[in-house]
């Protein structure tokens, strides 16, 4: 997986189409249908911890995990500065190790994507379903196939901020994996323009696929849902979200 050096320090500007407060009252509601108590709750991939926070804020007892040391920075900055007390631990998702027992998992924005073999992407069930408590959650969102296949395929995109220009560029590989290229154009004191750039890949799985692997990691699925909705997912669905419960 990348490092997301550069990604991390425009990672926020990029996504602040995200309300990130919406998103935490929403997987809040999520549990709260499923009666489930978050108690002691893993953000994993957590970025730069903006959800992390919002969990925080919302008095669940939370810490965070993410595989990049730059993206972590930004998340322990902004915990300081919002006076909150939050452990962050440098993991990959796929190799998780705890000290403690969790009864909730959150992994949202896709990052379940980046990982693009199968075996990564079990390998991260189990660590999960390991290291949490019986009858425990595990909430998680994936792009889906559909997304790639007619939404990121082959496409540019262009996003232009106050502190960065970024062209997007995506290029649609076998087994729906895009691989995704980043060019970042940030603006210097003397009016130049630094160029950096970032490169990874995504790969969507289906829902059977998805079962599945679920399933060997000891876990039963408890609720299927379109993006911030709780309806089931419709067949144009960008993002879906999962709710797994440990057996």
């Amino acid at each position: 997986m990348a490092s997301y050096v550069s990604f991390a320090e425009f990672y926020d500007g990029l996504t602040e189409n995200v309300n990130y407060t919406d998103r935490c009252r929403y997987i809040l509601e999520v549990f709260r249908k499923l009666n489930h108590n978050t108690g002691k709750t893993l953000d994993l991939a957590c970025g730069t911890g903006s959800l992390t926070l919002e969990l925080a804020k919302n008095n669940v007892d939370v810490f965070g995990a993410d595989a990049s040391q730059d993206m972590l920075c930004q998340a322990q900055f902004k915990a300081l500065q919002a006076n909150k007390d939050i452990m962050f631990l440098c993991q990959k998702m796929q190799n998780l190790y705890l000290i403690n027992e969790i009864d909730t998992c959150v992994c949202t924005l896709d990052s379940i994507n980046h990982l693009t073999s199968e075996k990564d992407v079990l390998n991260t069930f189990k660590g999960v379903s390991k290291f949490m408590k019986k009858s425990g959650c595990f909430l998680f969102d994936v792009n889906t196939p559909y997304k790639h296949r007619k939404i990121l395929a082959d496409n540019t995109f262009v996003y232009d901020t106050d502190d960065v220009f970024c062209v997007w560029q995506n290029n649609l590989l076998n087994n729906d994996t895009v691989e995704i290229f980043l060019d970042f154009f940030e603006e210097d004191k003397t009016g130049k323009y630094i160029r950096t750039s970032e490169s990874f890949c995504e790969r969507a799985y289906s829902h059977t696929e998805i079962i599945n692997m679920l399933n060997k990691a000891g876990f039963e699925l408890a609720a299927c849902y379109g993006d911030m909705t709780f309806e089931k997912p419709k067949e144009d669905e960008q993002r879906v979200i999962y709710v797994a419960r440990k057996i």
